[in-house]
């Protein structure tokens, strides 16, 4: 297929910069059969069956935007110079590969200092960014990012505003746990605990599962034949409990749900033999139409931009033409879209 399949017009005005308050409020577009329904998210159960298991993406964003000041030794003395800093992800060896800017004159060797107590030490560079190697220990760097960092927010937000305190509630998860990632599961966004404990109550059963989101999610898809496109990896974990009672869902009948595109691949990542296995490792799992869905019988997720590869996963999900139904009743209908956006529930 060509990425031209995938394109789409959408009026700036629709892009969300805020999410909406309480986060169940925002707007449900539910597509099911040939139906399209518009309704509140906090009115996902009618649309849910006892028995049936949401797949929920624990991963907690870490707030991953610093600012620092380069130090750098030369023939001329000490020198200095601003730096912005985005953490992307960190190795077995806890050095972490940031994008930086500017980075044109950042040379391997020199020392970024962030406050008195925080600095980072430029171990390698390279087209994908800086090898950076932290001062502090895992537990204490973790405190002190809490301390001086800000949320990394999408690139169609930061463009048009600068993150502030708001968001480092507003772009978490209510049942985020583990820390790893640079973007929020967003789908998950519109859940709060009085939603929760109401599909608990009713019998919708939960899986915790982890993908730790890249700033790969948000690449643009550079190639015209979409099967060329090289797809980037995370690292995920489907531990014993949740592949255990997701397939025991599956062999009562149940329905699996997973709650977002992060979710959806994982738990398709561990089940390519065919039924779903406890998994740990890095996923580059693309899933585009023509994909066999083993797993998953539908989806909650949020709109997606035009051309991205979370669009080829929903319309592998859902078929081609319905998803672009679907997108156009969402424009016209005045759905708000992206990571603060509106949610869908897909039952294909």
């Amino acid at each position: 297929m060509k990425l031209s399949d995938f394109d789409f017009e959408l009026p700036n005005e629709l892009i969300a910069l805020r999410p909406v308050h309480p986060r169940s409020s925002s707007k449900l577009l539910v597509s099911k059969d040939d139906k399209i329904i518009d309704d509140q998210f906090l009115n996902l159960l009618k649309y849910l069956k006892k028995g049936d298991r949401l797949v929920l993406n624990d991963t907690k964003v870490i707030p991953a935007k610093l600012h620092g000041k380069r130090i750098r030794h030369s023939d001329n003395g000490r020198t200095t110079a601003n730096i912005g800093i985005n953490l992307l992800s960190t190795n077995n060896d806890g050095h972490w590969l940031a994008l930086a800017k500017p980075a044109k004159r950042v040379n391997v060797g020199e020392i970024i200092n962030f406050d008195n107590e925080l600095t980072a030490k430029v171990l390698d560079k390279s087209s994908n960014g800086l090898v950076l190697q932290f001062n502090l220990s895992e537990e204490i760097f973790d405190q002190k990012l809490k301390e001086i960092g800000t949320m990394p927010l999408p690139p169609y937000i930061a463009s048009q505003r600068l993150p502030d305190k708001f968001d480092d509630n507003d772009y978490q998860t209510v049942f985020a746990e583990k820390s790893g990632s640079v973007a929020a599961p967003t789908a998950s966004l519109h859940f709060d605990d009085v939603l929760l404990k109401q599909l608990n109550d009713f019998g919708i059963k939960t899986s915790k599962v982890t993908l730790h989101v890249g700033a790969g999610t948000f690449l643009p898809v550079k190639v015209d034949n979409i099967a060329d496109h090289k797809m980037h990896s995370e690292w995920g974990e489907v531990n014993n409990i949740a592949a255990s009672e997701i397939a025991k869902t599956k062999s009562e009948g149940g329905r699996i749900i997973p709650v977002g595109t992060t979710a959806l691949r994982l738990i398709e990542t561990a089940a390519k033999s065919g039924k779903i296995n406890s998994w740990t490792g890095d996923t580059d799992i693309f899933i585009t139409p023509g994909f066999k869905f083993k797993i998953a019988d539908g989806l909650i997720t949020n709109f997606h931009l035009p051309k991205s590869t979370l669009l080829m996963l929903v319309s592998a999900l859902i078929g081609t033409e319905k998803l672009k139904n679907v997108y156009l009743h969402a424009i016209n209908n005045r759905y708000r879209f992206f990571s603060y956006g509106d949610a869908s529930l897909l039952l294909p």
